[in-house]
């Protein structure tokens, strides 16, 4: 008999229900709005079916080591139309369409008439564009496991997605059977919600536009991705748009969390390799990782966690925009991957008492306030930080110094060399103290800003040197910051790379000395005292001596202070290069080199820029 001691370890997964032989098991709502298990002591078998299928009582069976090493992508789905009718990318649809049309059955989360959610399997494509997109809310998958067990034991090829318990669950139920032919998804789940706190929200609208709801969309893309809109249609016409300040369910559960399901707050399936085949969610924070695929329509993080998973992604990248990532680049902004929910900072009693006595605008108003700044959309909020930026890191930069702004003009307005936009956010920015010396036929690209002598010390007169000579490029591909005491030469037909991005730069008294090519991926921090050089300004007679030779930086590297990287160098995405080390061999992807000279320390390695 199933006995969890604690009913907020229960995540209301209701694979025991499924597996019982007896029908012993039924499921009583709360006062909360979430089920819960009930035993009949008079049908119960003591067979103990139910606790072998309970993903809280065999959590270790669950996180037992495995060999595949998880890949992270960011993806877009090339068909518009698809990708604005999804919640993030449209990376699902993508997914479930490889089954259709291999004749499979796809199983998700839907809508019922009252607006219940629901676990459904189908054959049917045009059932697709009811299982996309997020519900967010607890979804009931009474029968659900069954449904599946019965189709694979047919022969059937099926795909099934839900939030990580569901699917846990799913794999202890299916235990023993082959489940070759099944593909599980699951999703970057921050808590599932209240169906009673929905239901009251739905009231809430129909009682204010004075009609029945026919339609509900979660993230409606109408207003773009980030907005976060809550949509409604009305049987009389009208339609609600609540963008994810203005929404009172949606501002509740990202700025409150109070009407998640209590185990939310506990959450045992946070991990960078989830226990399914794949992950999906949106790619929060792309516009950091990988800006071209940002257009603010939606775009996915899929993480591959199976070979299986990565064979199925395999089948459907021709179809989409894709872009490989580091974990730690996910991490930043998509934390939930490994957090679980704070707990709410009122009583849930109180909460709950209240929701079932006020209309839920007035429980918003008092528990989840929404305030003048979230009426302000954030388009708006957005075009007002990109114009005040700039303006903010001019003042700090220059100052009233009028040799520092004359400098800025002269620099960005009448040095030919220089191909700068200011009205379009990209220029060179010098702080005091900053000299340039560009040849005749140099060439400097300069895309975001280029912000050079930067100091935490205003006052300093620590020097920083540029020295472009003939035929050089410098080119910036986004905001990149050089402080004080860097030495920066590039020799003519030199060509220095930076891809930039947010926070990186290289420290204090960095040199960089390039004859060929040296290129430095976006988001790469370079400590105090870094040399870099692809060049040795002097001949040694061996045979097969170059003087020169290509450095390749990839993206998110971390070279420590003190660091020298040789000519020919390359580092993988994600590699660092320890404090003091000299590096003159390939440093793979996320692996650690250190020492003189340096050796391979440490593999799979994530760090963060925080």
């Amino acid at each position: 008999m199933i006995d969890l001691k604690r009913k907020e370890n229960c995540t209301g997964c209701k694979a025991c229900g499924d597996i019982c032989p007896k029908g012993a098991i039924s499921f009583q709502t709360d006062k909360e709005g979430f089920w819960y298990p009930e035993v009949d002591p008079s049908k119960c078998v003591d067979c103990h079916l139910c606790e072998k299928v309970c993903p809280e009582l065999n959590l270790k069976i669950q996180k037992k080591a495995r060999t595949f090493k998880p890949e992270y992508y960011a993806v877009v789905n090339k068909d518009l139309p698809v990708r604005l009718d999804s919640t993030s990318g449209g990376a699902f649809s993508l997914l479930a369409n490889q089954v259709f049309q291999a004749g499979g059955y796809v199983g998700g989360a839907v809508y019922s008439g009252d607006f219940h959610v629901h676990h459904f399997l189908t054959d049917h494509p045009a059932d697709l564009e009811r299982l996309r997109s997020s519900k967010y809310l607890q979804s009931d998958t009474a029968g659900f496991f069954r449904q599946v067990k019965k189709l694979l034991l047919d022969g059937k090829k099926v795909l099934v997605c839900g939030s990580p318990c569901q699917m846990a669950a799913l794999r202890l139920y299916l235990d023993g059977v082959d489940t070759v032919d099944l593909i599980v998804c699951d999703y970057v789940c921050r808590g599932i919600n209240s169906p009673k706190v929905f239901r009251k929200h739905l009231d809430s609208l129909e009682k204010k536009y004075g009609s029945k709801i026919t339609y509900v969309k979660a993230k409606n893309k109408e207003l773009g991705w980030r907005e976060l809109t809550f949509k409604a249609e009305f049987e009389n016409g009208k339609s609600y748009y609540g963008t994810g300040t203005v929404d009172n369910f949606t501002r509740g559960y990202l700025r409150s969390g109070i009407f998640c399901r209590p185990s939310c707050y506990e959450c045992n399936y946070k991990s960078a390799q989830h226990n399914s085949d794949i992950t999906l969610g949106d790619f929060w924070g792309i516009e950091s990782v990988a800006p071209e695929l940002d257009d603010d329509k939606g775009a996915s993080l899929l993480i591959c966690n199976t070979e299986k998973g990565m064979e199925f992604f395999n089948a459907v990248r021709e179809q989409c925009l894709w872009k490989k990532v580091l974990f730690a680049e996910v991490l930043e902004k998509n934390h939930h991957l490994l957090h679980s929910l704070k707990h709410p900072a009122v009583s849930r009693d109180t909460f709950f008492n209240d929701v079932d006595d006020l209309p839920f605008d007035q429980v918003a108003a008092k528990y989840f306030p929404m305030t003048w700044k979230d009426k302000i959309p954030l388009r708006f909020k957005n075009k007002v930080r990109s114009i005040l930026r700039p303006l903010l890191h001019m003042r700090y930069c220059m100052g009233y110094n009028p040799l520092i702004w004359m400098q800025f003009i002269r620099l960005n307005f009448f040095t030919r060399a220089v191909h700068a936009s200011v009205f379009h956010g990209d220029f060179i920015l010098p702080c005091s103290h900053c000299v340039w010396e560009i040849a005749g036929g140099a060439e400097v690209n300069v895309k975001g800003m280029l912000i050079v002598g930067l100091k935490k010390i205003r006052g300093s007169r620590q020097e920083t040197r540029i020295y472009i000579e003939k035929d050089a490029v410098l080119s910036t591909f986004d905001d990149f910051s050089i402080w004080a005491g860097a030495d920066i030469q590039i020799f003519s037909g030199g060509v220095l790379q930076l891809a930039g991005g947010e926070g990186a730069g290289c420290n204090i008294n960095c040199q960089i000395v390039c004859a060929k090519r040296i290129t430095i991926g976006r988001r790469c921090l370079i400590g105090r005292n870094v040399v870099i050089r692809d060049y040795d300004a002097h001949t040694i007679h061996l045979k097969g001596y170059k003087i020169a030779s290509s450095v390749k930086i990839g993206d998110y590297c971390w070279i420590g202070d003190g660091a020298m990287i040789a000519k020919g160098v390359t580092m993988g995405n994600g590699a660092i290069a320890g404090a003091r080390s000299f590096v003159f061999s390939k440093i793979p992807p996320r692996t650690l080199f250190s020492g003189n000279p340096a050796v391979k320390i440490e593999e799979n390695i994530d760090w963060s820029h925080k």
